[in-house]
């Protein structure tokens, strides 16, 4: 499970909490800070909770850097962490911070919570439809974008995408890591979601085998549509199938909610992700950040099996053009809101 919850023993109340951390993946120390805390609170959104009483921030400062590095550095992150805690409407209010060989930065998010304030992960049902809230291809984004001061990378993949692209994508990539998954949080309640997990370390299908596993009905999940930031197919392919991201298992950071909902509400719940008011955009210089909503799309179906999942032979490839671009709107809504029998040819 992604939260631990702990039943107290007043009131019927159950304590939920969440920790984790990571190295730095963006040359941004703000923007990594933002991204780290969006990927703590994500183990709670999966599980439908909106509210997080107390975050801690854990930090450590790389004993390679200088003072000069030092000053400069780390109060950018924790400054990003702060303030995506505070567009989470939580706070930070300790933590711990050691010296170490590398940065590392991370936290612990803690709520206390009526039963109906969560969503257990454990009751699709046959006929569901999968819905993924984020665009997969963050780890190729970031990794072109380090490509392009290696010419024997760069010299693989530049046949397919150009610099400005991979300046685009990799733009694309913080944006979304740095969005918190806070509304589909509260979706998942309005839309009956049965069962939900967010996608990061161990790629789509690794986090999709271990949501199926934990159901209590006899259920299989089979994936059809893979949303991927643009060009980040072509240069997995260009690669030689670089990190596995068309077979799922190409890592994510602070990745997108996967949610098992009724066949039919999952299209008003894609809708009315691109109506919210969500995201953040100011420090990436995007002008389709916060008010501009965020996509979704159904990717796949729950039918009756052993507990497991997996993406069919040839599944479509949904190109997500970066925010900004001319065709967002057009792409986004088509994706959105065609009704499950659409987007599972």
């Amino acid at each position: 499970m992604d939260s631990c919850v702990i039943p107290l023993r007043h009131g019927g109340l159950s304590l939920i909490q969440t920790t984790d951390f990571f190295y730095p993946l963006v040359e941004d120390p703000y923007m990594m800070g933002r991204i780290a805390c969006a990927n703590v609170l994500s183990d709670l959104y999966a599980m439908g909770i909106t509210e997080c009483d107390n975050m801690l921030m854990l930090l450590s400062v790389s004993q390679k850097m200088n003072e000069k590095e030092r000053d400069q550095v780390m109060p950018l992150m924790m400054k990003g962490f702060r303030d995506a805690a505070e567009e989470a409407g939580t706070s930070v209010t300790g933590g711990q911070t050691v010296i170490n060989p590398w940065i590392i930065i991370g936290g612990v998010a803690s709520v206390v919570c009526q039963p109906n304030d969560f969503i257990m992960p454990d009751s699709a049902v046959p006929g569901d439809v999968l819905v993924l809230t984020k665009p997969l291809g963050t780890q190729v984004a970031v990794n072109a974008h380090q490509w392009l001061d290696i010419p024997e990378k760069w010299n693989k993949i530049k046949l397919v995408i150009s610099r400005e692209e991979v300046e685009q994508a990799y733009q694309e990539a913080m944006l979304s890591m740095a969005t918190l998954n806070r509304t589909a949080a509260a979706l998942m309640h309005k839309f009956n979601a049965h069962a939900a997990t967010d996608i990061t370390g161990f790629g789509i299908i690794g986090h999709a085998r271990n949501l199926a596993q934990q159901q209590k009905n006899d259920v299989a999940f089979v994936i059809h549509n893979l949303p991927i930031i643009s060009k980040m197919a072509a240069i997995s392919k260009a690669g030689g199938n670089l990190f596995g991201l068309l077979q799922g298992t190409s890592s994510e950071t602070s990745g997108g909610l996967l949610i098992c909902l009724p066949r039919e509400q999952a299209a008003r719940f894609c809708a009315e992700m691109k109506s919210s008011r969500v995201g953040f955009s100011g420090a990436v210089g995007q002008d389709g950040g916060a008010g501009d909503g965020q996509q979704a799309w159904i990717i796949g179906i729950v039918e009756k099996g052993n507990r497991c999942a997996r993406i069919i032979d040839k599944p479509r490839i949904i190109e997500v053009p970066y925010r900004g671009s001319v065709v967002s709107a057009q792409e986004g809504s088509n994706n959105n809101a065609s009704p499950p029998e659409v987007q599972l040819t």
